[in-house]
């Protein structure tokens, strides 16, 4: 994974409106069949190429999920990053993630409640460009005070 900042924390006292981190990271097959097992869905759309030819996107595609844990990813380890807690997730898949596809996940802050240390982070992955997912996440962020 290729990273615009180093893993770690910003506590709620720290964050600012329009702060950004991102990643980069090339979908596999292994990434995949990984996600199957622990997600235990095994849809032929993910998995058989034989199947997922004959389906509307002619191939074998990557779980929606798969890709929208790269925004958690970013979440969780950058902004705001270890200590975070997920309250809520939007989403929206806008097109395919294909096996061998480099998809860069970003969050944006588009929010800030410092007494509730909630954040609102505009959320997006994108393929050559290509908007695959969008949505929103709202998150109680780390604080110095309890830490």
């Amino acid at each position: 994974m290729l990273d615009n900042l180093p893993r770690g924390t910003i506590c709620i006292e720290d964050i600012e409106m329009g702060m950004t981190r991102h990643l980069r990271k090339v979908v596999t097959d292994a990434d995949i069949e990984m996600f199957a097992q622990v997600s235990t869905d095994h849809n032929p759309v993910h998995l058989d190429d034989e199947y997922a030819q004959d389906t509307i996107f002619e191939g074998r595609i990557a779980h929606g999920m798969l890709t929208a844990g790269l925004i958690s990813a970013v979440i969780g380890e950058q902004l705001p990053g270890h200590g975070t807690i997920y309250m809520g997730q939007t989403l929206k898949f806008l097109a395919p993630v294909r096996p061998g596809d480099m998809v860069y996940a970003e969050v944006k802050v588009v929010d800030i409640d410092i007494a509730k240390r909630r954040v609102k982070l505009d959320c997006h992955c994108a393929v050559d460009g290509k908007k695959v997912l969008a949505g929103e996440a709202t998150v109680l962020a780390p604080s110095r005070k309890f830490d």
